[in-house]
């Protein structure tokens, strides 16, 4: 059996801490970003934006991207 070639990673971010009410849904590219407060969600928003930058300076896709490389690279552009 051939391994499926047509698999690409994704970030997933899903906060739990909004009581107004809203409905928040978030996507870009590699990311898609649900639920939160107003704050929480444009916080995990901007680091999924970040973290995407950081791929594109370092010519590399998600899909390329070690586990230590993805936290530290996660953690770089949590950090804003």
């Amino acid at each position: 059996m051939k391994p499926n070639t047509n698999k690409k990673a994704q970030l997933l971010g899903i906060g739990f801490d909004a009581d107004d009410g809203h409905k928040r849904i978030t996507r870009g590219e590699n990311f898609t970003i649900a639920g939160g407060s107003e704050e929480t969600h444009d916080h995990m928003a901007e680091t999924a934006v970040k973290f995407n930058e950081n791929l594109r300076r370092k010519c590399k896709s998600l899909n390329d991207v070690s586990r230590e490389e993805f936290i530290d690279m996660i953690r770089e552009a949590s950090e804003h």
